[in-house]
């Protein structure tokens, strides 16, 4: 019996991240216009502090894959990328 992949497996993990980061800017926009009653203001700030946690747990992989790329004898060992300014 084949299983089928759940839409969220399907999408890339940049795109993911993008997606993420977009509805949060959405929801920080709607809740600082100040139109929103108490309870609507509370679930956005709910929804904002797990597309928060999403994102940082993507950028703490994306930083994983990158030490483990520079370095993969020894991840902890590798320099962080700097990105010249």
């Amino acid at each position: 019996m084949a299983k089928t992949a759940s839409p969220a497996a399907k999408t890339p993990p940049a795109a993911d991240f993008e997606q993420s980061l977009d509805e949060l800017e959405q929801l920080v926009a709607k809740m600082e216009g100040g139109q929103q009653s108490l309870d609507e203001s509370l679930a956005s700030f709910e929804r904002g502090i797990g597309l928060y946690r999403h994102c940082q747990q993507a950028l703490e992989q994306a930083e994983l894959r990158v030490r483990l790329l520079l370095d993969p004898e020894a991840p902890d060992r590798a320099e962080p990328f700097e990105p010249e300014h």
